[in-house]
């Protein structure tokens, strides 16, 4: 991309923003940018200027004219290699300060050894000048970006290590009543990681659940106080219920299908009750 008449931004030439939403970190990718630059910063974001490597500033909010360090670097190797002006003289990279949000997903074992799905969405952004110096160099830069994707793709593993922390060492019908210790420990862990590049971390919210839909389905039924048994046989009963199963409330109330004389199954304010059955 092209600068217009010196203009170093994040706009693409039609007025388009480059920097959406998901873009955490923008390298201006031209080698145009020279002494008398101007470099224009938007609201939301910070720019880091660098030179060879070298960062020379960091700016907020405005233009500022981009200007020849006093001493030269490269000397006679330039002069020789590229008539006085170094290719990538200056390098710009934007990185937004907007919040960005992420999720992150993956299976947990229960104390029983039974798998668990877990999605954590959280939300972060970077804050100071000093936060943004680190997020330049602790984090690479692929393809002129660093997107929320690849932040997230660093953090997913500690998000698995915090939520199996505590899930493998709970019951599996008690993941749920702990599900507020495990966001505090996930963001714990993942605040601490995500520091070292600079990031901070706002909001984590964790979402547990079976991976078995039968599994979900017991669990639902034995909170209604059904015993383990009878949550299965209540399980069977829908089952043969949507498959037309005459026999289905036999089922429900563990009673015998008779042919001649089928047990009827009533429901009254105190459960299910049998009616009565002929020989």
């Amino acid at each position: 991309m092209q600068g217009i008449r010196g203009v170093i931004s994040t706009l693409t030439n039609d007025g388009q923003e480059v920097m959406g939403p998901g873009v955490l970190v923008w390298h201006y990718p031209d080698n145009s940018i020279v002494n008398n630059s101007l470099l224009t910063v938007e609201s939301n974001h910070f720019c880091v200027l660098k030179s060879r490597g070298a960062i020379l500033n960091v700016y907020d909010t405005g233009q500022y004219p981009v200007t020849t360090p006093d001493r030269p670097i490269l000397g006679s190797f330039t002069q020789a290699f590229f008539g006085g002006q170094s290719p990538w003289q200056y390098e710009a990279l934007y990185i937004n300060r907007a919040k960005m949000v992420v999720k992150a997903s993956g299976l947990a074992l229960s104390s029983e050894m039974a798998e668990m799905s877990y999605e954590v969405d959280y939300y972060f952004h970077v804050a100071t000048k000093d936060d943004a110096v680190a997020l330049v160099t602790h984090m690479p830069v692929s393809e002129h970006m660093i997107t929320a994707k690849q932040v997230n793709e660093y953090a997913t593993p500690v998000v698995e290590q915090a939520i199996n922390q505590v899930v493998q060492v709970t019951p599996l019908e008690r993941v749920n009543e702990k599900i507020h210790e495990i966001g505090e420990v996930v963001h714990t862990h993942l605040q601490d990681f995500l520091k070292a590049f600079g990031i901070t971390l706002d909001t984590v919210k964790v979402l547990i659940f079976p991976r078995d839909e039968r599994m979900r389905a017991l669990i639902s039924l034995r909170a209604f106080g059904l015993q383990e048994l009878d949550a299965v046989r209540h399980y069977i009963a829908m089952l043969m219920a949507e498959h037309g199963l005459v026999s289905a409330p036999n089922m429900a109330i563990g009673e015998a299908f008779h042919i001649g004389a089928p047990v009827q199954a009533t429901v009254g304010l105190g459960g299910i009750s049998r009616g009565p059955t002929s020989a």
